[in-house]
Order: C-alpha cells, then structure tokens, then sequence
C-alpha cells in the first residue's frame, strides 16, 4: 500500500477496531452470549458547564447501517455538556467491532467543529475561512472540512475535501507564487494571476511577501485598479508587531485613495482572542491550526443495560438515559423511564431503526442549528 490509510472497505468490514473487541467476540460466541444491551457514547457523565458541538454523526450513523440494531442520537451541529450523545439499543455481538470507528467518527469531528464555532463566534458578522487543511494527514481532510462548516465557517480551501462534501473550495495566491515572480515583481505576479484565473474567482492580493505591508497594499491597487476586491495579510507573528496597528494603517490608506471598497482579510495563526481583537478593522479571516487541530471530544461507549436491567461499569451512570433542553439554555440528564425537566424538550432523534436509516444530513441544517443553540446556551461569549 503506497499511503499509510486505513482503506474505507476495511472501516466498513469492522477490521477498523481494536484486537481486544476481536477477541471479545471470539470470547462471547465461544460462551454462547450474544446479550441484547443499550450502549452510550458519552464524554462527561454530569453536566460540566463546558459545552461542546457533536458533529461526525453522518459518517457514524453510515457505519452502523445496515447492522440489525435501533441508533437515537441528538442531532448535528446540537451543543451538549454532559449525557450520551447517542445511544444503540442491539444484541452486543451485531456492533462490538465497530465501537473503535464509531468513536473516532464523532469525537475527532466534534472537537473540530466545536473549535470552527468558537472562532464564528469571535467574529460572527466577518467572513471566516477554514485553511487549516495542510496541517493534518490528507486522509482527515473531507472530515476536517466538513466539520468547520458544521461550526458555522463560511467556507474552507481543500479542493479533493470539496469533491468528498459536495462544495467548492476556494482560495487565490500563496507567497510561492509571487516568490516564483522574483523580488519587486509583485506587481508581475499578481496581474500575471487577474489575466489566468476565472472571472468568478476573486482577486485577493497577497500583500506581505517581500516589503511593508502598507507598501505592498498601495502597489496591488496601482497594479490591478478597479479589478482588486481584497487584500490578503498573511503576516507571520513573527513579524507583525502589532497587528492592528497595521490592519488601521492599510485601511486608511486604502479610504485616502478612495478603495474602501477593497476588503482585508486577514490570517496565519489566527484564533478567536485574535478574531475579536480584529473583527472591526478586518473584512474577513483564514483560520488554520486552532480549527483543524482541535483536540478530539473524550467520548466513550459504554453498556448501561443489559437484558433490560441497569448495568455499567464502575464511574459510569447506568441505565438508558435521555437528555434534555430547557427553555433557559440548559443541559438535564435523565433515566428514559422517568420524566425529564419540567419545560424541558429531549434531544435525541431517531437516527437508524433496525440499521435502516431514517435520517438525512444537511450540512447548512447542522450550521443552524449550532448557531441557534450557540446562542441558546450562551456558549463561547466575548466574556468567555
């Protein structure tokens, strides 16, 4: 095998998994077991006050598909602090193999979409870019994409992740091109680049390779005239010093030559104290590292009942739960057998019924919904 990927088919089989749950089964079919169970995926058992966003739940309810079980998840792009955020109810045996892919599913696109929404909110009304591609394995790249637009981003800069979601990526120039160019022939570059590209795609200048950014600003605008829509800085922290003294600097020197109508958008190692920092200077903001390399969520699958009867590990809360919504924002943990919150409205969702799936997934619907509950739960405010 050329690349170090786990193939699809491989995910799909169940041979993505730990030994241990080969060996479980070998185990238990041996023992003649097969015991119907209710397992959760949980990462915090109480309510903690740190809320975070699922994502993920598409490609785990299309792993489990097709397997003779019932799957009830809250739904994409919900904000959720502490209780199960899905639950399958089957005998053991029909999804053991599967807990590995299902885990990694959702908690490695919740932790990412959790981070998209914290920088969406530092800068609701800017146009905010998900760039961080680069800075994960290529395999991640679809997820990772994908994910930041669940958390509210307006869009994001891998092509082949684009292929996978059904969206367009988009992006202009990186320093590589003017460098290719020559020092003092920016303004070959960025013509050269006006002359090459589709009309539909915007002209964002680079502005920061060789000189003073105000300097380079100043020289796009000479060299391209009515055609610039934007300027990019992409200044290193480094080499910036204070960057809002800068974003001011360039703005006011676009306004002196009547081009307000030239927008910056500003990034490299961007994240949401910076977006709030920079939100009334700057149009919009490429942000990498702190999206695509968020830590995934701590989930885990847990039985918390067996046969019926309430059954979990030592740390765990047992029986099937339920979780809940107040009108006031808040997340209620609750026995399915007993009544929830009073005002409170469940969260789950009937995501597969005996492994046919009967659900659809929108990724504009999750961007919704993560931004309606956002401001439900007051989650990630100027303050936090």
């Amino acid at each position: 095998m050329t690349f170090d990927i786990v193939p699809p088919d491989a995910i799909e089989e169940g041979r993505a998994t730990d030994a241990y749950f080969d060996r479980t089964e070998t185990t238990l079919e041996h023992a003649g077991k097969n015991p119907h169970v209710v397992a959760e995926v949980t990462a915090d058992q109480f309510p903690t006050g740190e809320f975070e966003l699922l994502a993920g739940v598409k490609d785990a309810a299309h792993l489990l598909a097709g397997l003779p079980v019932d799957v009830d998840a809250i739904p994409e792009g919900t904000l959720f602090d502490g209780g199960p955020v899905l639950r399958i109810e089957g005998n053991y045996r029909d999804f053991a193999r599967y807990e590995t892919s299902l885990l990694g599913f959702l908690s490695h696109a919740s932790g990412v979409a959790t981070a998209a929404l914290e920088v969406r909110r530092a800068a609701p009304d800017s146009q905010v870019l998900s760039f961080g591609a680069r800075h994960v394995h290529p395999s991640l790249a679809a997820m990772v994409e994908r994910s930041a637009l669940v958390g509210g981003l307006d869009g994001f800069s891998h092509v082949a992740a684009g292929d996978v979601i059904g969206r367009e990526a988009g992006g202009t120039m990186p320093h590589a091109l003017l460098i290719c160019f020559g020092r003092g022939n920016q303004e070959a570059g960025w013509r050269a680049f006006d002359d090459a590209v589709a009309e539909d795609v915007p002209r964002v200048a680079l502005c920061d390779t060789y000189s003073d950014e105000k300097d380079e600003v100043i020289r796009a605008v000479e060299a391209l005239g009515d055609d610039l829509d934007s300027v990019r800085l992409d200044t290193t922290g480094s080499r910036r010093g204070d960057f809002r003294h800068i974003v001011r600097e360039v703005r006011w020197e676009l306004d002196a030559r009547d081009r307000g109508d030239v927008d910056i958008f500003l990034s490299g190692g961007l994240g949401p104290t910076d977006l709030r920092e920079l939100r009334d200077v700057a149009d919009g903001f490429g942000v990498g590292g702190h999206v695509s390399n968020a830590d995934p969520v701590d989930f885990a699958l847990d039985i918390v009942a067996v046969e019926g009867e309430p059954a979990a590990k030592r740390g765990k809360l047992s029986g099937k739960k339920d979780v809940y919504r107040t009108r006031d924002g808040g997340h209620h943990v609750a026995l399915s057998s007993r009544p929830g919150p009073t005002g409170g409205t469940s969260l789950f969702d009937p995501l597969l019924r005996d492994g046919e799936l009967v659900q659809s997934f929108r990724i504009e619907d999750a961007a919704d919904r993560a931004l309606d509950d956002a401001d439900r739960v007051g989650f990630r405010t100027d303050d936090a």
